[in-house]
């Protein structure tokens, strides 16, 4: 498989994960920018680019162009001499004249080459970062199932007090989710533009806002129990004393709203981990890149350049760093 080939899979393989984020995320919510989105979009232009030299050499030969002590199909064989300043050439795996500082000046334009495996450098340290986060935020939703399914068990033969500290710690729960996941999803944040993160704390959240459970018992929601979510943090808040006003006037109603949004949440971190739906595809997709550039990476840059290394933000390396603790044990 020639080097070309091997980027337009990786391309193939980054432009799935996307479109399967996307059409997900649009039966549940608005589309959201990805970093995978502007890779793809980066990278399909290059290999245009590459591709386009590569025709533009073989034209040069057959209308007579070529440079009688430097073939124009120098290109495929790495034979063309290092360009003036570019330092002595290393040897890629793939026989492929490589500059000092990394660059393959066989190429018509080593600079597009080399910035290409630059940003596949980049996105390389991001998937993984992106992979251990999103495995974190799969471990904290299944978390999440079984605070559910806790509170599910309360009864109206449940004491009131007993009920109040199940309440309050599924509250401190979801408060540690959100201060967790909240910030990762902002620009910046390691899952910035991942849908399957946003998807995962809307729909958490609307859960909890939910006004119809408990309507048939003439609640609104945990809202008339004294649970809410605060717009600006979007942590819980639970007013206890009206949670103990609507045990005293209606705890049959009430212990009836708390079991049905109980049941109701459950299920919805349930599905949001459930095999093929947003966070087991995304770590999948994400899984299948990462493998895929390791396994062709020394090919890639053999041909294309060793590229510029990655410069991670502080929370992506974070990320990183517990995805290589996580392989490496």
């Amino acid at each position: 498989m020639s080097p070309l080939t091997i980027a337009s899979t990786l391309f193939s393989l980054v432009q799935s994960s996307t479109a399967t984020s996307s059409g997900q995320a649009g039966k549940s919510a608005g589309s959201a920018t990805s970093t995978g989105t502007d890779f793809a979009s980066s990278l399909t232009l290059r290999m245009a680019a590459l591709q386009a030299q590569s025709f533009n050499s073989l034209l040069d030969v057959a209308s007579g162009q070529a440079n009688a002590s430097a073939s124009s199909l120098d290109w495929l064989t790495g034979a063309s001499s290092t360009q003036a300043g570019s330092g002595d050439p290393l040897l890629g795996s793939s026989g492929t004249a490589l500059s000092a500082s990394g660059y393959n000046m066989s190429l018509f334009d080593p600079q597009s080459a080399y910035t290409m495996m630059s940003i596949i450098n980049s996105q390389d340290v991001s998937y993984k970062a992106q992979f251990s986060e999103l495995s974190d935020m799969k471990t904290a939703v299944a978390g999440l199932q079984d605070a559910g399914q806790t509170l599910s068990k309360l009864s109206a033969a449940t004491d009131n007090e007993a009920i109040k500290t199940q309440l309050q710690t599924f509250t401190a729960k979801y408060n540690d989710w959100i201060t967790r996941f909240d910030g990762t999803v902002k620009s910046g944040g390691v899952l910035a533009g991942t849908q399957a993160a946003e998807i995962s704390l809307y729909e958490l959240e609307q859960s909890v806002e939910n006004p119809f459970n408990g309507a048939s018992d003439g609640f609104h929601g945990l809202a008339d129990l004294g649970l809410s979510i605060d717009e600006s943090t979007n942590l819980a808040t639970l007013d206890t004393t009206a949670l103990d006003a609507a045990l005293s006037s209606n705890k049959d109603g009430a212990v009836n709203t708390l079991q049905e949004f109980a049941v109701h949440f459950a299920k919805s971190a349930e599905l949001l981990n459930s095999p093929n739906n947003f966070i087991p595809n995304r770590l999948d997709n994400l899984d299948r890149v990462i493998d895929y550039v390791a396994d062709n990476k020394s090919s890639l840059q053999a041909e294309f350049g060793l590229g510029a290394a990655a410069k991670p933000s502080a929370q992506v390396a974070k990320a990183l760093a517990a995805y290589n603790k996580t392989v490496s044990s």
